[in-house]
């Protein structure tokens, strides 16, 4: 009794394993044409927030995705944050580096009386529109 309980459930937990295996798996084998856009807004100044935020968006660019990141309100402060616990300006070169796109709101750094960095040019609503419109995700930090 118990082999063949071995025998019907073994089949079905290989194939759901199998099945889980593939969801989780990496996407850098998918066919170019699913590779995925993705849009990230950061509207937070908060250290950890925007390291996070960065560390997914290289992730992304890792795996193969196409990511651009746009600086809105407190966001605009996301260049110039220090912070002992969380390196910020590591993972914004790394993301510029590796092909990541950043665009800074000029209004939100005209109020926050900042000037552009040079890694994140100056950007306006249009932009933001356009890569809500063109990203196939967008996520907010």
């Amino acid at each position: 009794m118990k082999l063949m309980f071995l025998l019907f459930t073994l089949p079905l937990l290989l194939t759901y394993q199998s099945s889980i295996a593939q969801e989780q798996g990496s996407r850098v084998n998918d066919p170019p044409a699913a590779r995925q856009k993705t849009g990230i807004v950061i509207s937070s100044c908060d250290a950890e927030t925007v390291w996070n935020a960065f560390r997914l968006a290289n992730f992304a660019l890792n795996q193969g995705d196409s990511v651009s990141v746009f600086l809105l309100g407190k966001g605009v402060e996301a260049p110039g944050i220090s912070d002992r616990n969380f390196d910020i300006a590591d993972q914004i070169s790394t993301f510029s580096s590796d092909g990541g796109k950043i665009m800074s709101s000029g209004t939100c750094l005209k109020l926050h009386k900042l000037k552009a960095a040079k890694i994140c040019p100056v950007a306006s609503l249009s932009d933001l529109y356009i890569l809500i419109r063109t990203h196939d995700k967008l996520l907010t930090f």
